[in-house]
């Protein structure tokens, strides 16, 4: 059996600084819409036994619940949500982000639920998106510039593919966009043959556990950058794109690449977060949208 090295953080990034802003509730909370999968769905929910509320990953509880749609509840927020199974919740890899954002953006702003649309002229305020762990097993650094269609999970490719997302981001200057870091893959048991343990040393191909650490590495490499002041949001010119580093949160802001809190099935390790790690980025997050919506302007 062997266990991936726990990869450190290859130094701290500075980050954009909202504690200007006042982490209190906003006079007048904007609605918000929250696209994701299954995490971005435990996520939401409270604690408690599994209730689907008519569509995949949309719950009201479950047993990994962080409470993110109850805080900002309380704070004021209405949270409307989509998922799989509708048309823009259904794909959210990265390299899905442009053409959605580029193609479907008026239906995004007037979404109440999956393929409902608000009936009057009610608009969503506030975007949150973000993709589920698949998107931390990156194959390489990539070449720059990188093709922003992908599809070959590099960093470079994602980069490109970010880039392109703040145009359509500026054709909407009253909006707030809030990406939400890709979830870090959580540490597991790999076993390997010791005849292919062997062959790969002769030939000199790395195991698949140092395999997994690089890619964990790359995706700290990733958001490493998607967080930095002179990273991804360093040259744009609107307050209406933040970052929320949920992977740094789960990855307990840099003790790993790999996800500290993971759930167990079966005695295997899986990447879908705890309730303990979802509790915690969703304490993180409640303060940190406040001072992001204060920053926009949509306070009031």
């Amino acid at each position: 059996m062997f266990y991936p090295p726990e990869q450190l953080t290859r130094g701290r990034v500075e980050r954009h600084d909202l504690s200007v802003f006042s982490d209190a509730r906003p006079a007048t909370p904007p609605r918000l819409l929250f696209i994701h999968h299954s995490v971005g769905g435990t996520l939401l929910a409270d604690p408690g036994v599994p209730l689907e509320e008519g569509a995949r990953c949309i719950y009201r509880t479950h047993p990994n619940g962080g409470s993110l749609r109850s805080l900002l509840e309380q704070e004021g927020y209405e949270v409307h949500e989509t998922s799989y199974g509708s048309r823009i919740g259904d794909k959210t890899n990265l390299f899905d982000w442009l053409p959605k954002f580029r193609d479907d953006m008026d239906r995004i702003v007037t979404v109440d639920r999956n393929d409902l649309l608000y009936s009057d002229e009610r608009r969503n305020r506030v975007v949150i998106f973000k993709s589920c762990f698949p998107n931390s097993k990156f194959v390489g650094q990539g070449t720059e510039p990188g093709n922003p269609a992908g599809p070959e999970l590099t960093v470079a490719n994602v980069r490109a593919t970010m880039a392109a997302l703040l145009a359509e981001f500026q054709k909407w200057p009253h909006v707030l966009f809030v990406y939400m870091t890709a979830p870090p893959l959580a540490p597991g048991v790999f076993e390997e043959r010791l005849w292919k343990l062997a062959v790969k040393k002769v030939i000199g191909r790395p195991i698949w556990a140092e395999e997994f650490a690089a890619r964990a590495a790359l995706a700290r490499t990733l958001n490493n950058w998607i967080a930095a002041t002179d990273g991804w949001l360093g040259t744009y010119p609107l307050k209406n794109v933040a970052v929320f580093d949920y992977y740094d949160v789960l990855t307990d802001h840099g003790a790993s690449d790999l996800l500290r809190f993971p759930t167990e099935v079966d005695g295997v390790r899986d990447s879908h977060p705890s309730r303990e790690g979802n509790s915690r980025a969703a304490s993180e997050f409640v303060p940190f949208l406040n001072r992001a919506v204060r920053r926009a302007g949509l306070s009031r």
